[in-house]
């Protein structure tokens, strides 16, 4: 768990900080700065995640689908906590980390149990 902290940590920072480029430095609304930052954070993440926190052996490819299948999940409940925060005034980066909490939780057991799961050489 410690792993998938602190990778996942390491990859709030890259999201968030894309995410202030786009939003902030470039003046790209939030509607499409939130899920192209949180998209283009993907092969950071799946990576990282894939080697460093679950030191996953299986091949690529069925791991590269599942997380695809739950970052698109994740993706549009981001775009929405983020959308929600900002429509009610508070800052967009609350809404951002009120995301990172809510998927933080169902990923690590997501990852664990899913997408970067042991599997049996008959499945």
């Amino acid at each position: 768990m410690a792993r998938f902290l602190v990778v996942g940590g390491f990859s709030f920072l890259f999201d968030i900080g894309l995410l202030w480029l786009l939003h902030e430095a470039f003046g790209i609304p939030l509607a499409i700065s939130t899920p192209t930052a949180f998209l283009m954070s993907f092969v950071v993440t799946y990576t990282l995640q894939r080697t460093v926190a679950f030191r996953s052996s299986e091949g690529v490819a069925p791991s590269a689908l599942r997380y695809t299948i739950l970052v698109a999940v994740n993706t549009v409940a981001t775009t929405l906590i983020v959308a929600a925060s900002d429509a009610i005034g508070l800052p967009w980066a609350v809404g951002k980390v009120a995301a990172v909490v809510a998927t933080t939780v169902w990923n690590y057991f997501l990852y664990r149990y899913w997408v970067f799961a042991k599997r049996d050489v008959d499945d």
